[in-house]
Formats: C-alpha cells, structure tokens, sequence
C-alpha cells in the first residue's frame, strides 16, 4: 500500500494491519474509519454489560408476555435505546434475539419437559423498521412439532396499526432424553 492512501489518525484502520485496496483514495478511507469510529464498533464493552447473563437481561427488561397457551405464545416489545440501530429504528440484531427467545418459549409449550431444544435455523424478513418508544406485539406460533423438531413462525406487528415489520421461521432440534 503507498503512503498517499494511509489515514493519518493515530487510532486508524492501518494500525491492525488490515488489508486495503489500492483503489480506495484517502478521503475515502477517512469516510469509513469515520463510520467506524462515530458507530463505536470499536468500543469496548462497558464493565455493566460484561457479565454472563446480560445479554438476556437487556432484551428481557424490553419484552412483556402477554398470553401463553399451547403452541402459542404473544408478547409485547417496547423499542427502547439499548435496542435501536443507527437510523432509529429496532436494531436487527435485537429482532433476531426476540425472536429466538419468543420461537424457544412457543417451543417449550408443546415440546416435553425431558427433552432439551436448541435454535438450529432461524430466517428473518426485515419488511420495515420499528422505530423508538413503539409497542411492537410478537406473536409466535407453532408451525409443526414432531419428534425431532419444531418450527415456529414469529410476527412482529405495530401495535394499534397492525403493520407487520417483521416476520421470522426458526426451526428447534431436539435433543434426546437418556435411557439408561
């Protein structure tokens, strides 16, 4: 790489060594370590945030069940910051992760106690965005069980307005029960 197309900033994209194409100009690599830098992909992770279970804590404190009855569970997500991207809406990562909590409790309302079940598939339409402070009402339902698998459809609609913004299917193996 020549010199003409290194950033001159001390915290740079160059400092880990990674590689860049000869085609990119300077000021357009100072426009993406900018993006990097102004989105804090970078940061660390404050200490609150480092522990186990925080992680699961962060999307529980934004996720209200509402009803539970066999193969069927609703619940209602309240877009709050933790949980908002760049453009102010419901980060996709956030989606995903409601998503598997809600497909693994709709799962376990049919699948038995003895058996374990784990996210094996997980597929996410991203139709539009959820933007902040909305009530989003995600509603999981069980597609097909059998002895193997389960799969579980999951909406996420604007509560009052009904728009679907998201729409996921996972797909839950399960694992044996021991016969001794």
């Amino acid at each position: 790489m020549d010199k003409g197309k290194q950033p001159s900033s001390p915290t740079s994209l160059a400092d880990d060594n990674p590689s860049i194409s000869n085609d990119i100009v300077s000021e357009g690599l100072a426009r993406i370590e900018k993006f990097f830098t102004d989105t804090r992909f970078s940061s660390p992770i404050p200490p609150n945030l480092s522990h186990t279970d925080a992680f699961s804590d962060l999307f529980r404190s934004c996720l209200k069940v509402q009803s539970t009855q066999r193969g069927k569970i609703s619940c209602l997500v309240t877009v709050k910051l933790p949980i908002l991207n760049l453009y102010g809406g419901m980060h996709g990562g956030a989606v995903a992760s409601v998503a598997q909590l809600v497909s693994e409790a709709c799962a376990r309302t049919v699948v038995g106690k003895d058996k374990e079940v784990f996210l094996g598939e997980l597929s996410t339409s991203y139709l539009s965005a959820a933007p902040n402070e909305a009530k989003v009402i995600v509603d999981g339902s069980v597609v097909r069980s059998g002895r193997n698998i389960t799969v579980v459809a999951v909406e996420f609609k604007i509560e009052g307005s009904n728009k679907l913004v998201y729409s996921s299917r996972a797909t839950l193996y399960h694992l044996p029960a021991a016969s001794l």
